[in-house]
């Protein structure tokens, strides 16, 4: 069956997106902002739930427990999931600032925790809207492939932090296994677009996302970054066989 002309422009745009062009700032936030309703039901149904698990384990690296009662940055947070997670955490006593720049993704999250516990604020990971030294610690899942300059995003997230806080970054990678690095391509450029698609209408968000991915640095790459934006003691560590990474550094 023959692709339409728009189908080929609107693909066509995805791959300049992923790529880094000068249309991704616009485009990452035109799609996330469309797909926002449904967000919440795909992330849950094309990862298996499995994505709920790799956030714990995420605010678990985060080691918040160091100042419980500290403001705390979910960075690219759409619909709030993590900032949600770290204040159901028992113990935590602290604010979370939810920064991102799509607007009806914050607003899709925000019955999803206290507002007097979670700030939803529409700003870009590159333009914090925070003073030097002020957070406790950062996080971002599953965002930091859509900032148009990861590493000035490095550096904005290295600049907020008290000294000795913690960085940490949860995002998908490309299994070093042959055999799960197969079906994973499969799934993930193949069956994921399809499904997507289908249930948020949307034809080409969920071309993007592996695209992204594809294009994003690998676990020995991102971590030279944050080394090189400042970030020390960096590490990380593979989440089921590979397909997602948690990384971590101090400031």
């Amino acid at each position: 069956m023959p692709v339409s002309p728009a189908r080929e422009v609107e693909s066509a745009e995805a791959r300049a997106a992923a790529e880094g062009g000068a249309e991704k700032r616009a485009y990452v936030r035109r799609i996330f902002s469309e797909i926002a309703p449904s967000y919440d039901l795909l992330n849950h149904l094309l990862s298996l739930n499995i994505d709920k698990r790799w956030r714990r384990r995420a605010l678990e690296a985060l080691a918040w427990t160091r100042a419980p009662e500290g403001v705390y940055v979910d960075l690219c947070a759409g619909t709030l999931d993590v900032s949600a997670e770290l204040v159901r955490r028992p113990g935590f006593a602290g604010r979370v600032l939810g920064a991102d720049f799509a607007e009806p993704m914050l607003r899709a999250g925000r019955e999803k925790s206290p507002a007097a516990r979670v700030s939803p604020v529409v700003a870009d990971a590159l333009e914090l809207p925070l003073a030097d030294g002020t957070a406790d610690g950062a996080i971002v899942a599953f965002g930091i492939r859509n900032v148009t300059d990861l590493d000035a995003c490095l550096r904005e997230v290295r600049r907020v932090l008290v000294p000795g806080a913690r960085f940490v970054i949860l995002e998908f990678t490309t299994p070093r296994s042959a055999l799960v690095r197969g079906g994973y391509h499969l799934y993930f450029h193949h069956l994921l677009p399809l499904i997507g698609g289908l249930v948020s209408g949307h034809r080409t968000a969920y071309k993007y996302l592996p695209q992204s991915v594809a294009h994003f640095p690998d676990e020995r790459a991102l971590a030279r970054r944050m080394e090189d934006a400042g970030f020390r003691d960096v590490g990380w560590r593979s989440l089921s066989f590979g397909i997602a990474a948690i990384h971590w550094g101090h400031r």
